[in-house]
């Protein structure tokens, strides 16, 4: 399946309960003629979450943190919430992990939202994290385009996210696969005690 500006042609399997994509192979990752990104990466496949990889996603998601400097909830709390948006019989959530010799290298979560302005649903992509000494080989660029066609696939007519403005590399990245940065200021309001 070819996937938009996302370069490569991806090899879809699909393994029981979901569908995965397999990581393209070959050199490190970059922006090639037309700002198309050239996702070349060890061999791995990016697949949805399942059970059993609930505590990786949640070392995932620390190490995340720890790069975004930002704080993390407790993992039994993270464990239980994510359990049951992930899994619940109306999931809240999806996610995918990237994945080579049993090892998870990267994720990416999402949900769908709604559009006042535009009076659509969107894509709402959370988190695309991928791990330290792993980054710039294509994994990102694979789970992206899962993301992308997971919005194609709900008939979201655009994705959304953020990034912390320091996260040049990333910005860099996104700007690659066209996608275009808007200026805004994220608030944040605890309604726990």
């Amino acid at each position: 399946m070819a996937i938009d500006r996302i370069g490569g042609v991806l090899q879809g399997t699909k393994p029981p309960g979901g569908t995965s994509v397999r990581c393209p192979t070959g050199a490190r990752a970059g922006v090639g003629d037309g700002g198309i990104v050239k996702a070349l990466a060890a061999v791995c496949v990016v697949r949805r979450v399942e059970r059993q990889d609930l505590m990786a996603l949640v070392a995932l998601c620390g190490e995340h943190a720890l790069y975004e400097r930002a704080t993390l909830g407790t993992a039994a709390d993270m464990l239980d919430g994510l359990a049951h948006a992930l899994f619940a019989p109306s999931p809240r959530l999806q996610a995918w992990v990237a994945e080579a010799d049993g090892d998870l290298l990267g994720y990416a979560t999402a949900t769908v939202e709604f559009s006042t302005w535009r009076a659509r649903e969107f894509l709402h992509m959370d988190c695309l994290f991928v791990r330290e000494g792993r980054r710039g080989t294509g994994i990102g660029a694979s789970l992206l385009a899962t993301v992308i066609a997971a919005a194609r696939r709900s008939g979201c007519a655009e994705i959304q996210w953020q990034t912390p403005d320091w996260n040049t590399h990333a910005a860099r990245f996104y700007r690659g696969v066209g996608a275009i940065g808007k200026p805004k200021c994220r608030f944040f309001l605890r309604l726990e005690g």
